[in-house]
């Protein structure tokens, strides 16, 4: 764990650097598309001093650079070929700093593989009446111990998520108040070490130095959700091109977090195999002609397959539109029923609001709120990334959640584990159910 927390706060302190320094890169790492964005930071409101919470330091910044790339050597969201990844994210990067005129040294990076896990984990401590200081902060989330994880997983996210003085319940900062018993409940989020390795090696190799990792699901849910659906709980499914991230929210933080090994990519390949048509083909008419609801009119709504091949009749069919939702429907409903099951799995019909957020490319199939409102049963919207500065008309798309998000978390990180001074390091495990027990009966 020792590994892990100087890691940690290695990044942190170069993530500083560079938001001192001015500038700094996003890349969003996606199965499909590779985006990067070159932001330029306001050195003089850089804060002094953080809070503990999700808007903890705030400071202004401007997209200057923004460029995306069809993502290579990517699969469910991991490194699968490293030249071509590596070639990937150097065309992108280079592409958004030629923009930007400036060149970028230090990136922070999202990515939606690796098989996150969610643990929800306590600690205690006795500040016999004093007054908490930040070093009391630093005591009671180092009394926790770590969960077993297992020798192939890491820790990419430690946050805490509430703290307790006494019986003084759901404080978000304690330290300057005053009290006897100091709980804090925190959430952890491990993935497979393999995969943060290889991301580590590839950005390395891209002459970066990286500044920082999060997990997609988590930043998609920071752009997409508004502030009153991350306090009273949501769940954001960010449904990307090779996996649908899953992410809960309540009283502003993360609570757990998910991910499902399919996304649209899967519906593209059905439609490709279903009809006999290339993949570029099959994804140009999906965007175009797809969709999830038939109407009276789509037996007559006609799509023209053109095609390369040389035979005349082949590459002059036709195929009806409800022939097409037909293909694409049954697997629409698979990705639903596993994010269902996974919601069920964290307990979410416990929280005091259930809302659900859709995000993500895959998500502007038309029809897809309502298919997913009747198989998840609960209230479903299509959430847009909120609007920064500077960014480009074209990049305000569901697609582009997980990359506003990135920027909203290298300027506004909530304080972790990492951002306090722990000399020990043990977080005891707790499943967690018992932490949506304590929201739940909390609340």
């Amino acid at each position: 764990m020792m590994d892990v927390f100087e890691t940690q706060r290695a990044m942190r302190q170069m993530r500083k650097a560079a938001m001192q320094r001015g500038v700094v890169a996003v890349l969003d790492m996606g199965t499909h598309q590779a985006t990067c964005l070159i932001l330029r930071f306001d050195g003089g409101d850089l804060p002094t001093v953080d809070g503990v919470g999700p808007m903890a330091g705030q400071s202004q910044f401007r997209v200057i650079g923004a460029a995306t790339t069809r993502a290579r050597g990517m699969r469910h969201g991991e490194i699968s070929a490293m030249q071509e990844t590596e070639r990937a994210i150097r065309t992108v990067v280079q592409a958004a700093q030629k923009m930007a005129q400036v060149r970028a040294d230090h990136a922070i990076v999202c990515f939606s593989g690796a098989n996150p896990r969610s643990y929800g984990v306590t600690g205690e401590i006795d500040v016999t009446g004093q007054e908490v200081s930040e070093s009391d902060v630093a005591a009671v989330l180092g009394s926790c111990d770590t969960p077993d994880i297992g020798g192939h997983r890491t820790i990419l996210h430690a946050q805490p998520v509430n703290f307790a003085l006494d019986y003084r319940s759901g404080l978000s900062d304690p330290r300057g108040q005053i009290g006897n018993t100091l709980t804090t409940d925190m959430h952890l989020l491990a993935v497979d070490r393999a995969v943060v390795q290889n991301i580590l090696h590839c950005v390395k190799r891209c002459d970066l130095e990286l500044a920082g990792l999060a997990s997609s699901a988590y930043v998609a849910g920071i752009s997409a959700m508004v502030e009153d659906e991350q306090k009273l709980g949501a769940a954001c499914i960010d449904m990307g091109a090779g996996t649908t991230g899953i992410s809960i929210f309540l009283r502003g933080h993360m609570i757990f977090a998910d991910t499902v090994r399919i996304g649209g990519a899967h519906v593209t390949r059905d439609i490709s195999k279903g009809l006999g048509i290339p993949l570029d083909l099959a994804e140009r008419i999906k965007t175009l002609h797809g969709g999830l609801e038939a109407t009276g009119r789509d037996d007559r709504e006609m799509i023209p397959l053109t095609g390369e091949t040389g035979d005349w009749e082949h590459d002059r069919r036709e195929i009806s539109r409800s022939e097409l939702i037909g293909i694409m429907r049954p697997r629409v409903e698979e990705i639903l029923e596993d994010v269902h099951a996974r919601l069920e799995a964290a307990g979410f019909d416990h929280l005091p609001s259930q809302k659900i957020v859709l995000t993500g490319g895959a998500s502007q199939v038309p029809g897809l709120s309502a298919l997913a409102t009747r198989m998840l049963g609960q209230q479903v919207r299509l959430g847009r990334p909120l609007r920064i500065q500077g960014m480009p008309q074209a990049a305000a798309g569901p697609g582009f959640a997980a990359t506003v998000g990135l920027c909203l978390f290298a300027a506004h990180p909530q304080d972790e584990c990492w951002d306090f001074d722990i000399e020990t390091h043990r977080y005891p495990a707790r499943s967690l159910r018992r932490a949506v027990r304590w929201f739940r009966d909390n609340w």
